[in-house]
């Protein structure tokens, strides 16, 4: 079981430099996998749009908290840190140009030795995704081929670089570098609690991050995504499952349950606090609590 630490977007920290700094130096010593970033590039005041994992139909945050981009946020704690793995979740795909998109992340994977992961959803809001330039209907569509667009650039290396003629980008020729670090290119995982969001991780995921589920219906999500593997003639014993959970609730015991589920990963959310001291405590007895290999 690999363990992740949320960045702490509701205690309103995330863009306070000292704070996420020394935040991410203490996640890698305790021994912690990867950090993960939020995203909203802008919420609505007065949105309509239902936030599904509440039953207010509001998401938690306040509209004016700091949401800071999470790619740059990343690429800052990647500087604070030198081993800990950096990833989103979950970056709302359609308000990206894929090709965009792919050089942003390329490069936080190439001056990071290797340690992105992208968790991408199709995102709730829809006054959010439309002010971004998408249309929220055709966004599951749209996000299939942006998938596609990164993993062709990222893949590319001819001398005359690669085609793409899609029903929302095109292009011809295109190249660009630098490649990410790692071979195969920048893991892709999807978020989400809808069977769209399973069949996707399926046929062009890396794993599956399912949000606000559990029981059978979180199995159901499992099976499907494995399912459509297979039927896309993928190895669905590659693909990770991502849950999430307290970091002052988890236990060894409750992990157990949890990869018991499918789980290879858990994403630990700290009590939602401006004291550096008590959330460093925090992570501190959770590494400890779960026997991490960290100081």
């Amino acid at each position: 079981m690999r363990y992740a630490v949320m960045a702490p977007v509701a205690a309103g920290v995330t863009a306070r430099p000292d704070w996420m700094g020394e935040f991410a130096r203490h996640a890698e010593a305790c021994g912690f996998e990867s950090i993960v970033a939020v995203e909203h590039a802008v919420v609505v005041s007065r949105y309509s749009s239902v936030y599904p994992y509440a039953s207010s139909g509001k998401m938690e945050l306040a509209d004016d908290c700091d949401i800071p981009d999470p790619l740059d946020l990343l690429m800052f704690l990647a500087a604070h840190t030198t081993r800990i793995e950096l990833a989103t979740g979950v970056l709302v795909l359609p308000n990206h140009h894929p090709v965009v998109l792919a050089k942003r992340a390329a490069t936080i994977d190439a001056l990071s030795g290797g340690r992105l992961r992208l968790c991408v959803g199709m995102g709730w809001m829809r006054e959010e995704i439309e002010a971004c330039g998408a249309e929220f209907e055709t966004r599951g569509r749209r996000a299939d081929e942006q998938i596609d667009v990164l993993r062709k650039l990222w893949d590319d290396r001819s001398p005359t670089g690669v085609d793409h003629d899609g029903r929302f980008f095109s292009f011809a020729g295109a190249m660009t570098y630098p490649k990410p670090a790692r071979p195969g290119g920048i893991p892709i995982h999807i978020g989400g609690h809808s069977r769209a969001a399973a069949r996707r991780a399926g046929r062009r995921g890396d794993g599956l991050q399912p949000l606000g589920v559990g029981g059978a219906e979180l199995q159901g999500l499992i099976d499907l995504m494995r399912q459509e593997a297979e039927a896309a003639d993928r190895d669905p014993d590659a693909l990770e499952v991502t849950l999430g959970h307290l970091v002052s609730a988890i236990t060894t015991e409750k992990a157990e349950s949890l990869a018991a589920r499918g789980a290879n990963r858990i994403v630990l959310q700290t009590t939602p606090t401006t004291d550096l001291a008590a959330v460093k405590d925090e992570l501190s007895a959770c590494a400890q609590r779960l026997g991490l290999a960290g100081r």
